[in-house]
């Protein structure tokens, strides 16, 4: 039996083979501790840094980069460990109603530690509303947190003109460019940006935390303080490698990437003519493919159609049996949020493979709405 199409970009990728070849000489006789001060411990500390810089050539500069074990962590660093070097009397966190449960569930244990907290609400575009950024930005602001693109619905948020606002008030501003990096050009006026190597063809278990020079933040874990202090671990030089080298693959094919997920977006869009797509169509990173098809179980749907892997939401929250937030914020009715199916393709999904999974989907969708 062969394997099914892969279409589910958005929770993980496939790991690049030049990943994969920069990872294997430290998953062999590269063992060595990085943080050891001997021989083989300063040659697997070079090949650290060496990933420490292909990472952050996609990012701004005059800022640092520090691993972690994900995303999930890189957000928690940022939001407990910045926080306490802001100002007593700016209690307030904005972010938007769609992000991440990583941003918004770290918010929810703020606002119990006594932080006030802003869900910005969003168009039927999923497209935040800018006025009501503008009204809950000010001067008690600590921070505001924002995803570049959305990871259910491919929206790309106007995460410089969010970034201009907090300035302006005197907050930090944090971008979760999970979705984003090394896919869209992440702007250069934020103050901190979470990453995760899996999201861009690297290996599972390692993420980022870019941090702009000046921008104090007080460790979450302690313990030998590597890190600069800030993140205490010891660090897998096998997967800093294959973090690299996904990054630097990522900058040199950023151009013919996008030429090739361009391409696959506008054979879905007609693969896919019955169905309506969830989020802006102008604004969005168009390897994510949000759509729905009125009457649909897509509960039935993903069990009759065995031959795709494909979502119907957040790969972190399918198993909480919760209707997906993301679009229940633009306003859906609960029948059409469960109506919905995520596509994610990329780099190396092939034009054949898309029309095939198109052709399973339909067909079962058919089948079921009769």
């Amino acid at each position: 039996m062969s394997e099914p199409i892969y279409l589910d970009y958005q929770a993980t990728t496939p790991l690049a083979p030049e990943a994969y070849a920069a990872m294997e000489p430290w998953l062999k006789a590269g063992f060595a501790n990085p943080h050891s001060s001997h021989g083989a411990g300063r040659k697997a500390a070079a090949t650290v840094e060496v990933a420490r810089g292909q990472v952050a050539g996609l990012l701004p500069g005059n800022g640092e980069v520090i691993f972690t074990s994900g995303a999930t962590e890189a957000i928690n660093l940022a939001l407990r460990g910045a926080l306490p070097h802001i100002g007593k009397q700016r209690r307030k966190l904005v972010t938007i109603a769609t992000e991440h449960a990583a941003v918004r569930d770290t918010c929810f244990w703020l606002e119990k530690q006594g932080y006030e907290l802003v869900l910005l609400p969003v168009g039927p575009d999923g497209l935040v509303d800018m006025d009501a950024a503008q009204a809950a930005i000010n001067d008690e602001t600590a921070m505001v947190a924002v995803m570049l693109v959305n990871n259910e619905i491919g929206v790309i948020q106007p995460v410089r003109e969010l970034a201009d606002m907090a300035h302006d008030a005197g907050a930090l501003f944090l971008c979760d460019a999970v979705q984003g990096y090394g896919r869209a050009k992440i702007p250069g006026n934020v103050d901190m940006i979470a990453l995760s190597a899996h999201k861009i063809h690297g290996p599972k278990g390692i993420g980022a935390l870019w941090r702009r020079t000046g921008t104090a933040l007080e460790p979450i874990v302690y313990g030998g303080g590597q890190e600069n202090g800030v993140r205490s671990g010891t660090l897998s030089p096998a997967l800093c490698a294959g973090f690299g080298a996904a990054a630097k693959l990522a900058a040199e094919r950023f151009d013919e990437d996008h030429a090739h997920i361009n391409g696959l977006w506008e054979q879905a869009r007609a693969l896919f003519a019955d169905w309506t797509i969830n989020g802006s169509l102008e604004h969005r990173y168009k390897g994510n493919f949000n759509i729905r098809r009125d009457g649909l179980d897509v509960a039935r749907l993903m069990s009759d159609v065995r031959g795709v892997s494909f979502s119907a939401g957040s790969a972190c929250a399918s198993g909480s049996g919760r209707p997906s937030h993301v679009l229940s914020a633009l306003g859906l009715e609960p029948g059409q949020v469960k109506s919905s199916i995520r596509l994610g393709f990329g780099r190396y999904t092939a034009e054949q493979e898309l029309t095939r999974a198109a052709f399973m989907i339909n067909t079962a969708a058919e089948a079921i709405i009769g």
